[in-house]
């Protein structure tokens, strides 16, 4: 598992910063409340497994994602459901709460969702539940090797403050 240390390391051969708050930013409300945004910019990493398949969608944290969207773009098949805690673990390498778009294993796609361009920049989890990655969406997309695609529906927000 990739330490908030790696991704410093990693992501600062990009320029990119990482933030680091005293207090807990392991929700999208949470982490607005510390970086001082709005909810929308805040860049949660939400794994899903499409069929048997897991895929990491990045999209505002205001917005919810539509499994149809996700398994259209995907071209994969099946239920579309959130995993458990040690099924994030296993295919991300991060604790729920900590999810980040850096430093994942091989082979997990990583979809970034285009209404983040709503806001000038973002802000990612950086591997830990107390940090912040002020990153542009075409940066998103260049470290990550990330797919962009419309997952969510503007007008469609999230109710539920899951962890990021």
């Amino acid at each position: 598992m990739p330490t908030i240390e790696d991704v410093k390391q990693y992501l600062s051969r990009e320029g990119i910063e990482v933030w680091e708050f005293q207090e807990p930013t392991p929700t999208s409300h949470a982490a607005a409340r510390a970086v001082g945004c709005s909810v929308g910019e805040i860049a949660k990493s939400i794994l899903f497994i499409v069929g048997n398949v897991p895929v990491l969608v990045v999209t505002c944290g205001d917005l919810k994602v539509k499994g149809s969207l996700l398994k259209k773009t995907s071209r994969l098949s099946g239920k579309v459901r959130l995993p458990e805690p040690a099924e994030v673990m296993e295919h991300t390498g991060y604790a729920p709460g900590g999810v980040c778009p850096f430093m994942l294993p091989r082979g997990l796609r990583v979809f970034i969702d285009s209404s983040m361009r709503r806001f000038p920049r973002v802000y990612a989890a950086a591997g830990n539940d107390r940090s912040a990655v002020p990153i542009t969406v075409d940066q998103l997309l260049a470290v990550t090797g990330g797919e962009e695609a419309a997952l969510c529906q503007l007008g469609e927000h999230s109710v539920e403050d899951a962890p990021r």
